[in-house]
């Protein structure tokens, strides 16, 4: 939760029973919950809550509402969430003695999406000190239609519950009831408790009409109005001898709703635990909510949860029983976090067209008319469904982190995956561009330097959106050559129940299978067939377009290579960094429009190799006999171009002084290229270099996981220090992968060597990711190559989560 939420207004067109439903994006800047519907439209019913202790007036200073890294929360974690179901968060936050717990539970039925309800608890961090809190849950409506108090106006406040009716086109009619629980205590004295007594206990509110795009901004609105109330209300008592008045009886919404409201906030305050429930009914949907839908729902959702993470084998594999629980804890919140980290994104980005640096000049890839004028400008609006690396600090879509976070979210729902793989496919513009950063609409540019806004037609990112189609591939064949699928590969049942089966109140009502909807592209050929069809012309314009933008140069510099064309070069990169590579500070020779660099190749190798398999898959024979060979010329290219037989390393290559080719060697990630993508054969006479450096501890081998950068190197842990010796999980996880999948189980005259590192590494990077988590209550962003503490943002449930597939040996 923390504190957003974003109900996206949908046409009914998808079928809940193929696991759809309108869209609840529940937490900071929405991409935190996601109810099962791709929206094609810019209009919103938001919901979110806000909080701040009332034990002082200087409380209010550290209103929650975004879980911002600055509010230093304690932890918040999902410890179950399902895209197709619901889930349940914790929030600890001793700044404010509260611990708050959000159970949130989806209903389908009807014909607009289906119903919804969302109970919030809270109670003391430390019992022994007092818990006073307010909270304030809020609704906002943008775009067409209505939004309206039901429920009679007091100045005073309301007892009871608060109804709002509303209406949109899509969503038809439908009602939210704010409902009390049954033990909630209220603050009753204090100084001045007399002259208060008629608001004391009541629920306090307030309606505001909001310009249409302000929506988002709704805690601004809502805390001025709190303030400017107050300020009045201490008037009288700005004697010090006269005191002020207990905070729980001031910080209060003013009881008021103006016309045209479309923002509406429902405050009440709590002294010690507390409980209420947040309900929508949609009007269509003939099984209305009550409280005890929640009270049988949640138990059963969380049962069922548990149920499933067993049945999709995300639990560790061969670790001590004793660890068992706590490895199986870590490995359900992580995973969770992930999937509650897909947010829904709509708005415009900023692009521009004609920007180039002097070594990209001469370069004839940018594909602005030659009458365009230069500078940054909006494009038209477009949407995206994406998994976010991290719900405070990054909550936007990088092409970068998709592809990791695609392998997880896959399997624990393939075809969710799908979904949001196809969103990102529909980015792939005309020329075959993906901008790697998808920073859409005003509200995902609030959480960006701007320097970092404009994004430019020529620049590449790492094409990892072809790990999770061949992920994909790799699942329909098993299951294929399964044939007979057995309960759990089909997924009997998804979350093992499905609530809209269920009615109220739920009194006992046996667990219900949702059947294989999760893997249902995964278990029906065809269904995979008409899946990679689709994506199929797309991918190959954007192949296309890496092979035309990002060419290198090889014949202008006397470069001995077996394929005059493939080499490569990422384009953008500045004197100190390739924020293009996702390696951004790493160690690069300077600017040259000669360069040419190992990870791109490499890269482009693993996407030649991917759109062979999928052209092999949908029966285009001609594209998959073209893709072998430049797939075999990119392999040879590799060995040709960027193998140091001095160094005994695959190395960057540049132009120096003399205008002479020349290999630039930094030992670190970029080094292992090869090896990371599986790119060598088990037989391959580099091999047994790369692992004797992957295995030194002088220079990558750490006991937290392999380094980014060699500790032997001058730069280690030098300026940023981003990518200059930092423990990245993904990069471990491509190590992992590799050893695991090719070079311990393909013979080859390494394979022992590879098995022995394969168990080590994994061991290290478990034991500390997971150390971490439980010593800090986050995963991190990245981990110290020297001591393994977590660094940076946090939590950094993205690529990070990839230690629950460790953990599960999913590769």
């Amino acid at each position: 939760m923390c504190g957003r939420a974003w109900l996206l207004l949908l046409s009914a067109a998808t079928a809940l029973a193929q696991g759809t439903n309108d869209t609840l994006l529940w937490g900071p800047y929405r991409p935190n919950l996601y109810f099962g519907l791709r929206p094609r439209i810019p209009q919103s019913l938001m919901t979110g809550l806000a909080w701040f202790g009332t034990q002082d007036y200087n409380s209010i200073g550290q209103t929650r509402h975004a879980c911002d890294q600055g509010d230093k929360l304690d932890s918040y974690t999902w410890t179950e969430y399902d895209a197709r179901e619901g889930g349940v968060q914790v929030l600890k936050d001793s700044a404010n003695n509260v611990k708050i717990t959000t159970e949130f539970l989806k209903v389908p039925g009807g014909e607009h999406g289906g119903s919804w309800a969302v109970r919030v608890k809270g109670s003391p961090v430390d019992p022994t000190k007092p818990s006073r809190v307010s909270t304030i849950f809020y609704f906002g409506l943008e775009g067409l239609g209505g939004l309206e108090m039901e429920t009679d106006e007091n100045d005073n406040g309301i007892s009871g519950e608060v109804k709002l009716t509303g209406s949109t086109p899509e969503l038809d009619e439908f009602t939210l009831r704010v409902v009390d629980g049954p033990n909630n205590q209220a603050v009753t004295w204090g100084p001045h408790a007399h002259g208060f007594q008629d608001r004391i206990g009541k629920t306090h509110f307030m309606g505001r009409p909001l310009k249409s795009g302000d929506i988002w901004q709704a805690k601004e609105y809502i805390m001025k109005a709190l303030i400017d109330r107050a300020r009045e209300v201490l008037v009288p008592y700005q004697d010090p001898a006269v005191g002020l008045p207990d905070p729980s009886f001031v910080l209060q919404l003013p009881d008021d709703v103006y016309t045209n409201s479309n923002l509406y906030a429902v405050q009440k305050l709590f002294d010690g635990p507390f409980e209420f429930d947040v309900i929508y009914d949609s009007g269509s949907n003939k099984q209305k909510l009550t409280s005890s839908t929640l009270d049988h729902g949640i138990p059963a959702l969380v049962e069922a949860y548990g149920k499933r993470f067993q049945s999709v084998s995300l639990h560790p594999q061969n670790y001590p029983s004793e660890k068992q629980a706590s490895l199986e804890a870590f490995s359900r919140a992580v995973t969770s976090n992930l999937v509650a980290g897909v947010g829904y994104f709509y708005g415009t980005s900023i692009v521009d067209k004609k920007f180039s640096y002097e070594w990209d000049e001469e370069d004839d890839s940018v594909t602005a008319e030659e009458d365009e004028p230069k500078g940054a400008k909006l494009t038209d609006p477009k949407a995206l469904l994406t998994a976010t690396p991290s719900r405070s600090f990054f909550p936007r879509g990088f092409y970068w982190d998709e592809g990791f976070h695609l392998l997880h979210i896959a399997q624990w729902d393939n075809d969710f995956s799908l979904e949001i793989l196809k969103d990102w496919i529909n980015l792939i513009d005309d020329d075959g561009w993906v901008a790697r950063e998808q920073i859409l609409g005003e509200e995902a540019r609030s959480k960006v330097p701007a320097e970092f806004q404009t994004q430019v037609p020529n620049y590449a990112n790492p094409p990892t959106l072809t790990m999770a189609v061949t992920a994909f591939i790799d699942r329909v064949k098993t299951a294929s050559a399964n044939h007979g699928p057995s309960d759990q590969d089909l997924g009997l049942g998804g979350m093992g129940m499905n609530i809209g089966d269920l009615q109220v109140p739920l009194m006992g009502a046996p667990l219900h299978h949702s059947g294989a909807v999760e893997n249902r592209h995964v278990h029906n050929v065809e269904l995979a067939h008409s899946f990679l069809k689709s994506i199929y012309k797309p991918l190959k314009r954007h192949y296309d377009w890496f092979r035309r933008t990002q060419r290198g140069q090889i014949k202008q510099y006397a470069r001995k290579a077996r394929s005059r064309t493939e080499g490569y070069r990422w384009r953008g990169r500045s004197q100190l960094h390739v924020l293009t590579s996702g390696m951004d500070d790493f160690p690069r020779g300077q600017p040259h429009a000669g360069e040419l660099h190992l990870d791109l190749i490499s890269w482009m190798a693993f996407f030649t190799r991917t759109m062979k398999d999928i052209a092999a898959f949908v029966g285009e024979k001609e594209d998959e006999i073209t893709f072998e060979e430049i797939e075999k010329a990119i392999l040879d290219n590799i060995e040709d171009l960027h193998w140091n037989e001095e160094e005994q390393m695959y190395c960057d290559v540049n132009v120096n002084d003399e205008d002479e080719s020349t290999h630039i060697c930094h030992r670190g990630y970029l080094s292992l290229f090869p090896f990371l993508l599986s790119l060598l054969p088990p037989t391959s006479p580099h091999l047994g270099s790369i692992l004797g450096l992957l295995h030194d501890p002088n220079h990558l081998w750490s006991a937290y996981g392999i380094r980014s950068l060699s500790a032997s190197h001058p730069e280690f842990g030098k300026g940023e220090n981003y990518w200059k010796g930092p423990i990245w999980v993904q990069m471990n996880y491509l190590a992992l992968g590799a050893l695991y999948k090719t070079y311990m189980k393909q013979e080859g005259p390494y394979q022992d060597k590879a098995k022995e590192i394969y168990q080590e590494l994994r061991k290290n990077i478990v034991d500390n990711v997971v150390n971490e988590y439980e010593r800090t209550g986050y995963a991190w962003e990245q981990y110290d190559a020297t001591t393994g503490e977590g660094k940076r943002s946090h939590p950094f449930t993205g690529w990070t989560s990839l230690t629950a597939l460790i953990l599960a040996e999913k590769y």
